[in-house]
Order: C-alpha cells, then sequence, then structure tokens
C-alpha cells in the first residue's frame, strides 16, 4: 500500500485477489494511445474522473455500472460507470471517481481499495478529460440510485458475460463510425463506457475470440431504450478502442 500525492492509500498488486492482478499489470504499462484514438489536448479540457469498480458477486469477478435516467437530456437510458466532473474540493481524480459513485448510487468509499489509474482520455463532443480510477471493492455496501433524477438503476455485470463472444457486437453510428458494443442485461452497453471495457478484456488477457463482423445499428439501441421508457440520444464516436 503506498500514499499519492493525492493523498488517497492506492493498493499494491500483492494486496489484491489473484484474479485481479492482470489489471494492476496492465495499468502500468498501458499508453493512452492503446486505449483510444482520441488523446487529452496539451491544455484546457473539463477534468474528470470515472470509477472502474471490481468486485466478486454471485457470478465471479464483474464490473459495477449504473443505467442513467430517462430524464437527463443526454446519455438518457445509457450505461456507464459512476463518475463526474471534479470538484474543487476533491482528493483527486481518486476523490472524485469516489465522491461521486457514493452520491449517484451510495457505495461506500471505505469498502473500495484504489489500486491505479487508466491514463487520461479525451471525449471531444464535451471537452472532457476523463481519468479512469481503478477499484477493488473488497467490502460490498448495498447500492442503489442515489438520485432518481439521475440513475435509473445500478447493474453488476459479470467479467464472463462481457467477454462472452455472443454479448459482444460493434455498434454502428449514423456517420459510419463502427464501436464495440456489449448485449447484457436487456442493455445495450456503448459509447465510452463500452471501449474502456473492451480495452480492459483485451489488456489483461480477458477477451475472447469473438466476431466483429457482428454489427448493430445504433437505431437498434435506441429502439430497446424506448421499449423501456427511455428518450434515447445521439451518441457520438468518441469511444476508446473505436
Amino acid at each position: 500500500m503506498t500514499q499519492t500525492g493525492t493523498g488517497i492509500q492506492t493498493w499494491a498488486e500483492a494486496d489484491l485477489p489473484e484474479w485481479l492482478r492482470p489489471v494492476a499489470r496492465a495499468a502500468r504499462t498501458v499508453t493512452p494511445e492503446q486505449l483510444s484514438r482520441f488523446l487529452p489536448p496539451a491544455e484546457g479540457g473539463r477534468r474528470s474522473a470515472v470509477l472502474i469498480l471490481f468486485g466478486e458477486g454471485p457470478e465471479g469477478p464483474d464490473l459495477l455500472l449504473l443505467q442513467r435516467a430517462a430524464t437527463l437530456r443526454s446519455h438518457a437510458g445509457q450505461a456507464a460507470f459512476p463518475g463526474g466532473s471534479v470538484d474543487p474540493g476533491d482528493d483527486g481524480p481518486e476523490g472524485t471517481a469516489l465522491r461521486e459513485a457514493q452520491e449517484e448510487v451510495g457505495l461506500d468509499p471505505a469498502g473500495v481499495r484504489i489500486f491505479g489509474r487508466l491514463p487520461d482520455l479525451y471525449i471531444p463532443v464535451s471537452d472532457f478529460v476523463v481519468t479512469p480510477v481503478l477499484g477493488w471493492w473488497h467490502r460490498e455496501s448495498e447500492v442503489a440510485p442515489g438520485a432518481p433524477e439521475e440513475v435509473a438503476r445500478v447493474l453488476r455485470v459479470s467479467i464472463a458475460e462481457l467477454a462472452d463472444p455472443a454479448n459482444r457486437v460493434r455498434l454502428r453510428h449514423p456517420g459510419g463510425h463502427l464501436g464495440p458494443a456489449f448485449e447484457v442485461q436487456d442493455l445495450v452497453v456503448w459509447g465510452f463506457t463500452a471501449g474502456l471495457i473492451d480495452r480492459v478484456l483485451h489488456h489483461t488477457g480477458w477477451e475472447r475470440p469473438w466476431d466483429p463482423r457482428r454489427e448493430i445499428a445504433l437505431s437498434d439501441a435506441e429502439d430497446r431504450l424506448a421499449r423501456r421508457g427511455f428518450d434515447p440520444y445521439e451518441e457520438t464516436a468518441s469511444e476508446p478502442g473505436g
């Protein structure tokens, strides 16, 4: 365990369960270019962070995701990692990620062991510079939508389900761009979140061979949201891994 410049403790690889150590190893060596073609500008950008939280659920190792509320003006119904903009009082990106997770899904930060970061990435359409923070949910707490106007539900999706070739597709945007997507738990996970998951699976060795010729259109994902009462939105080609 070490102390980061933010004051938040970062746990060493040896402190993690064996199955999670490939993530810590990948985080030490992966470059921004291996994660995304959208890299942060030399200056500027709106700072933000997301929490990529690994747990051990009933179906084995998993990730914590949320589904955004239908009432939001943008990204309604999209699956995402907990996260948001940096506040002045936050203790670095780790503090932002933990605070946002607590606000959005009621996560108890004391039960999370931060063990690293991925390189900063960029979302051009919103000018966000995003720091993905890696955490292990070593002591679980109850989670549920903290603000119904922002979060519709909270999901735990197993790594096995995400890596299952039957659940992997590429999503085609109206402009022709193809990006990674996952069909899990009656959702299509796409955009920035799907791109990060895709790269995590790849660089940890958890990826299983799948058919990249399997494609769906953005309109298909929107139709699924509409059937569940969500107002779909037009996602831009801003995901990593695309």
